[in-house]
């Protein structure tokens, strides 16, 4: 019997996952679709009720269910109670099981790089996307990792949780040398050229990344590649994330980097990542 996995949101169209996940299902032969469900908020119970109704096999959960979700689960792992965000479920007899795959999908991308895991670390941001990597990067034995945020109060809550320390937006870009690696976690840059902290203290050599992917250099990348700087767009963050959500689907671990590539010029660029 052919399986069915889709992923929720609002909006939806935009989605590259069912690109994603449809090859990897052609490629391992699994008789199985994958399609992007349009939910509004107010149709999320019902949405999620008529799925199991109907059999679904897994699903992703995109803006803006992620937290929504949650109430509407059966269970959740460890990773999703921390993060309190939801974006992978997975289906056992109809048992829905939710997941949060984002923050180590980021931190698979970002250890394709020469990264010091020892060396300070500055996460900019303090949002859902910027908890689930801090979390991930805590666990894949990041040793010294700080937070800045516009309002400097959520960059304290965040860092009390995971461990951290904050810091106000003047310091951190004053001390932007000081980092190895630096990671966009804001939604700046994604329609306005913009940058979320500025990057006049960079120092070159280090690794830079956004977790944007569309555009593929945001202006923040494009500034940073400037001065010398690895760059590494969201791309393989979106990718990886999707490859952990597919291992838990089917036990197969799929080509991510095959996949990095055929998304990058899906979007109309070479591969940018260096």
């Amino acid at each position: 019997m052919k399986k069915w996995y889709a992923v929720i949101g609002d909006p939806i169209s935009h989605s590259l996952s069912p690109f994603m996940h449809d090859y990897w299902f052609q490629q391992h032969g699994i008789d199985a679709s994958y399609i992007p469900l349009h939910v509004e908020p107010a149709d999320l119970q019902h949405a999620i009720e008529s799925m199991k109704l109907l059999g679904i096999s897994g699903f992703n959960i995109t803006l803006p269910h992620k937290q929504a979700v949650i109430p509407l689960l059966d269970q959740l792992d460890e990773t999703a109670q921390h993060m309190n965000a939801v974006n992978t479920v997975s289906v056992k007899d109809r048992s829905f099981k939710g997941f949060n795959t984002d923050g180590d999908g980021f931190v698979r991308s970002l250890l394709s790089y020469p990264v010091d895991k020892e060396k300070a670390l500055l996460i900019v941001g303090a949002g859902g996307a910027a908890r689930g990597i801090a979390f991930a990067l805590e666990r894949a034995g990041f040793t010294d990792i700080s937070i800045t945020n516009r309002t400097f109060r959520r960059a304290q809550e965040l860092a009390l949780e995971t461990g951290s320390k904050a810091l106000v937006m003047a310091d951190a870009e004053a001390q932007l040398s000081d980092f190895g690696t630096v990671i966009q976690t804001t939604s700046v840059g994604l329609t306005e050229e913009a940058l979320p902290i500025s990057l006049t203290h960079l120092g070159s050599g280090s690794v830079v990344a956004d977790i944007i992917y569309n555009p593929l250099e945001t202006p923040f990348l494009k500034q940073a590649e400037a001065k010398g700087c690895l760059v590494l767009n969201g791309v393989g963050m979106f990718v990886n994330q999707g490859a952990i959500a597919f291992e838990k689907w089917t036990g197969i671990r799929p080509d991510t980097e095959e996949m990095i590539k055929l998304i990058t010029e899906k979007l109309g660029g070479n591969h940018v990542n260096k």
